[in-house]
């Protein structure tokens, strides 16, 4: 029997929502509440991202202020925890999400993300901070893949990949945010009011969510369609897990999208923890540095709209493999020591590449993957990605430690999104192949 791997497993859509494909084939218009719901997870994607880029902006306070004794190799320590929990979450997230439901798993990572990053601004000690840091990127991690899988169930198919790249653009605007609300809120305020903004998601978004987030059943029954007695809605042999992921036909690809992922995220949050520090170290002020990373961020928004239209029109893989590579060559611009001009630019060229890749990925595993793997496969990719994550912050640290300089860290994570643009081209290769297989396969059934 042939497989084709991208095949979408039909599934059983929420009460008063339209299916991804309408059974006879037809597109279905995109229903009013689906358009609410994925607004909702939307904004709950800006809160994400404000709280993943909100350490960057009070590493120096933190430093300075806090009289907690840290020190750059420290600091990175810190600001890895968040992303430990990160790839915690998004890998038990992800299978929650296809075994529980999405509507629950989103809430519950939105909650529990609000919550700690809000304790963080009373956090006596580093300890005690890079504990709750740790316990706020699990509800952090276990955000995105969910809400994609959620908002991927909710739009027609042909809408699918341009929305799952520009819901990922949340994370550039809530990093905006981040920078644009420290510049003014840390000199009058400190350090700790930019962890209360969470308040907010709290309060405002996660109610939102009780209300319009429809909760989805991603597997359907292995039982037969009315009318379709002789296809079943799945077949019983195909069960959602890790298991499926790590076996033909999806083993290679599976592998390489979390290479790619984890190159991609230790280029794109390794340079949203430090960037902000880094400038300080070259010489600018906080406000200067802040709106350097400002630029970063802006650069990561225009990405977002940028590589989905051009995802769309020539394929989220391809497009990815050029995202990655202008964020190389950005990346080393910076090690030349440009102007402040070529700078402002390299650095909104640099969120263009690394935040426009991670976005593609993200619409290539969900286009990819059959409707009950889908949630896995987003934990899976963005699980395994959470690794690059976590060391990024580590690394940086422990480079401007041993007295490497700056520059240091920018070759690395220029070295990184290299990496990932040669792993893309492989997952070009292999989707190729598979595609070719599967048409020959076919051709030699008839």
């Amino acid at each position: 029997m042939n497989h084709t791997p991208s095949a979408a497993a039909p599934e059983r859509p929420a009460p008063g929502l339209s299916p991804s494909i309408a059974r006879d084939g037809r597109q279905p218009r995109f229903p009013r509440r689906s358009v609410l719901a994925v607004l909702v997870c939307w904004l709950l994607v800006v809160f994400d991202g404000y709280d993943l880029i909100v350490y960057g902006t009070v590493q120096s306070s933190l430093i300075a202020d806090t009289g907690w004794g840290l020190t750059k190799a420290t600091a990175g320590t810190i600001g890895s925890m968040a992303f430990l929990g990160m790839m915690i979450g998004a890998v038990f997230a992800g299978r929650m999400a296809d075994s529980w439901g999405r509507r629950r798993t989103i809430l519950g990572c939105a909650i529990a993300f609000s919550v700690f990053t809000i304790a963080c601004a009373f956090a006596p000690n580093a300890a005690v901070f890079g504990a709750l840091r740790l316990l706020a990127g699990i509800g952090l991690g276990g955000l995105v893949p969910s809400a994609n899988a959620l908002v991927a169930e909710l739009v027609p198919e042909k809408w699918r990949s341009t929305i799952a790249t520009l819901m990922m653009s949340g994370v550039p605007i809530g990093g905006s945010i981040a920078a644009l609300v420290g510049i003014p809120l840390i000199p009058a305020f400190g350090w700790p009011a930019m962890f209360l903004v969470a308040v907010l998601a709290l309060a405002v978004v996660v109610p939102l969510g009780l209300r319009f987030l429809p909760e989805t059943l991603p597997t359907a029954p292995p039982e037969t369609l009315p009318g379709n007695a002789e296809k079943p809605a799945v077949a019983p042999q195909e069960k959602a897990g890790f298991g499926s992921l790590l076996r033909a036909p999806y083993l290679g690809v599976s592998l390489l999208f979390a290479l790619a992922t984890l190159a991609t995220l230790f280029a794109w949050y390794g340079l949203g923890t430090w960037l902000p520090n880094l400038m300080q170290l070259a010489g600018y002020n906080l406000g200067s540095a802040l709106t350097f990373a400002l630029a970063l961020n802006l650069g990561a928004v225009a990405g977002s709209v940028i590589t989905a239209w051009a995802g769309t029109r020539y394929g989220p893989v391809p497009t990815a493999i050029a995202a990655a590579g202008v964020a190389a060559l950005a990346l080393l611009v910076l090690v030349t020591g440009p102007s402040v001009t070529v700078l402002y630019l390299m650095l909104v060229l640099a969120g263009v590449g690394t935040h426009g890749t991670q976005c593609l990925v993200i619409a290539a595993v969900a286009s990819h993957y059959p409707g009950h793997l889908r949630g896995t496969a987003l934990g899976w990719a963005l699980g395994v990605g959470r690794i690059g994550a976590v060391a990024a912050p580590q690394a940086g640290g422990l480079l401007l430690a041993a007295g490497l300089g700056v520059n240091s860290n920018f070759l690395a994570f220029a070295a990184a999104a290299a990496v990932a643009a040669v792993l893309l081209a492989a997952v070009g290769i292999k989707l190729k192949t598979q595609t070719s297989t599967s048409t020959s396969m076919g051709v030699n059934n008839v």
